[in-house]
């Protein structure tokens, strides 16, 4: 059911009480009242209880279609009937015309209509009336500009209800197409949050279980040209791969949970970094200085994290691109920061070259906490990378 629907059904129940309350006020009357004889009044008794029907038969079933369809044309005409006789009965009587009046405006579609079903009202109550008083110059001259003013009023009356009505079904309209507007908004938000949260896990799946296959692969290539030769060597190569995958599985089961990094379980943020360092000095045999002071313990957990994913990555690039013999891994706390600094003598690049994945989900995730991520490099000079988040002061949040 639409606004404007559910808005008029709320209006017709309203005035369906009304009809009712005025029916039975009219019947109240037609018995109390002493002037009518037992004729007159049986025949009032009729005109409510026909009235009565028509208004139960064709109007009350319709709810809002009695605008649009014939019920609401066949109930008027009952109306403006019984109207007529009834002022032919009783001149008291007249009291009808408040509801069909009324009535007229309300179960007509166009203001066309309406004119129309008041102008009929009209001349039946006119016709009524001059029946019961008598045809003659006198009554239609005491008659006819009384209800040619009761005319004039209700077209009055009517237009300004017609235009209620229409700018009521202008701002019912209107609310449709806003709640239509807001569930669109609703569907994209969601539909961004699922992109959003896609992003995420790939940048999850990326810098922890890519990463880590990644230096499974190496290490199990190493193992296998020292095989032949150099057992001993091997099989540390061995214990190593063994290592890497089981931190691989403990990644893969914190991604599913959605928990923090495996290396930080347990340990401080600088612990963690110099854990990576050692490791990763141990599958590649490069030399690699760690520098991470206590003092970036009031990182932000989100800061922890991202920080950590900075560091695999950044180990990632050089594992793979660089080609280079030593690394330094450099945690330098600032007023309202903390900078790590990965650097290498490797080969370089050109700066401006295009972005991987990794460096793009790092600026990425860098920038999330707030941070930023720079890169300094050239054709044989090495790689600089710097990534700096904010650091929280002791007390000031997790």
């Amino acid at each position: 059911m639409s606004t404007h629907e559910h808005v008029w059904d709320r209006f017709m129940t309203g005035w369906h009480v009304a009809f009712g309350l005025f029916v039975g006020l009219a019947a109240i009357w037609v018995t109390s009242t002493t002037h009518l004889t037992p004729a007159e009044r049986v025949a009032c008794f009729a005109l409510l209880g026909v009235l009565a029907v028509a208004y139960a038969t064709l109007v009350l079933p319709a709810s809002q279609d009695v605008r649009q369809g014939h019920r609401g044309t066949a109930y008027l005409l009952v109306a403006v009937a019984v109207t007529g006789v009834a002022c032919a009965v009783d001149v008291a009587m007249t009291m009808l015309l408040f509801v069909v009046f009324s009535h007229v405006w309300m179960f007509t579609a166009t203001r066309f209509r309406g004119a129309v079903f008041a102008a009929l009202l009209t001349v039946s109550a006119s016709a009524g009336l001059m029946t019961n008083a008598g045809w003659s110059a006198e009554v239609a001259r005491e008659v006819v500009p009384q209800l040619g003013i009761a005319l004039g009023f209700s077209l009055l009356l009517g237009f300004w209800v017609a235009r209620i009505i229409d700018q009521s079904k202008e701002r019912a309209d209107l609310i449709t197409q806003i709640e239509a507007a807001r569930a669109d908004l609703a569907l994209a938000e969601q539909a961004r949050g699922t992109l959003a949260e896609r992003e995420r896990v790939a940048r999850e799946i990326h810098d922890t279980l890519a990463q880590g296959f990644t230096s499974i692969v190496m290490l199990a290539q190493g193992a296998a040209a020292r095989l032949p030769h150099d057992p001993d060597g091997a099989a540390d190569r061995l214990g190593t791969i063994e290592e890497v995958a089981r931190d691989n599985l403990a990644e893969a089961r914190a991604l599913v949970a959605a928990l923090s990094p495996v290396d930080l379980d347990g340990r401080t943020f600088a612990d963690a970094v110099r854990r990576l360092g050692e490791r990763f000095a141990r599958e590649t045999g490069l030399v690699v200085r760690v520098e991470a002071p206590e003092a970036v313990a009031h990182l932000t957990r989100d800061g922890e994290v991202v920080l950590l994913r900075a560091v695999q990555e950044a180990l990632t690039n050089v594992r793979r691109h660089s080609g280079a013999r030593s690394v330094v891994l450099r945690l330098v706390p600032q007023d309202g920061d903390v900078r790590l600094e990965v650097t290498d003598d490797g080969q370089g690049f050109t700066p401006g070259a295009a972005e991987g994945f990794g460096l793009t989900g790092m600026r990425g995730r860098v920038g999330e906490v707030g941070g930023d991520v720079d890169v300094a490099s050239a054709p044989g000079g090495g790689t600089h990378l710097v990534v700096r988040v904010p650091l929280v002061a002791a007390g000031g949040g997790a």
